[in-house]
């Protein structure tokens, strides 16, 4: 039998594991919106700045601009965002449908870190989110 334990230690085998791991929880949580979590926290971004310029969201999302345009088409044809282009520059507003379901998003939001926090404990989820932030800055600037 071949030497596997190289597996353990490499961040991308480990951090894909965890990654699956938690979008399948999220995914669960998000059920109830009838949006995958990048929507519904691209919809929440929206609702809390009315007129967000879509670079700035596509940063804050850690997602290319043409990623996020794909994102905002499919959400404009849910009618649960809009745009307004200004020469440019693109604006993303919510919809009123897309304000209706900021209760849901936020619950499913809050039942998902509660999930996980519930099982890694509230200390360490807070700490592992913060050093990947920081991890995943200096990797970016490689």
């Amino acid at each position: 039998m071949a030497d596997e334990s190289f597996l353990h230690n490499c961040l991308f085998f480990t951090t894909n594991r965890l990654s699956r791991a938690i979008t399948k929880m999220a995914e669960e949580e998000f059920a109830m919106t009838g949006l995958t979590p990048m929507y519904g926290y691209l919809i929440r971004l929206v609702i809390g700045n009315p007129g967000i310029p879509h670079k700035e969201l596509a940063e804050k999302l850690y997602i290319s601009p043409s990623t996020l345009t794909r994102f905002v088409d499919k959400l404009e044809r849910k009618q649960l965002v809009e745009r307004q282009v200004q020469g440019k520059n693109v604006f993303l507003y919510p919809t009123e449908k897309g304000r209706e379901l900021e209760g849901t998003i936020r619950l499913a939001s809050k039942n998902f870190y509660n999930r996980y926090q519930r099982i890694l404990g509230v200390d360490p989820s807070i700490q592992i989110a913060k050093e990947m932030e920081i991890m995943s800055e200096q990797l970016e600037k490689e």
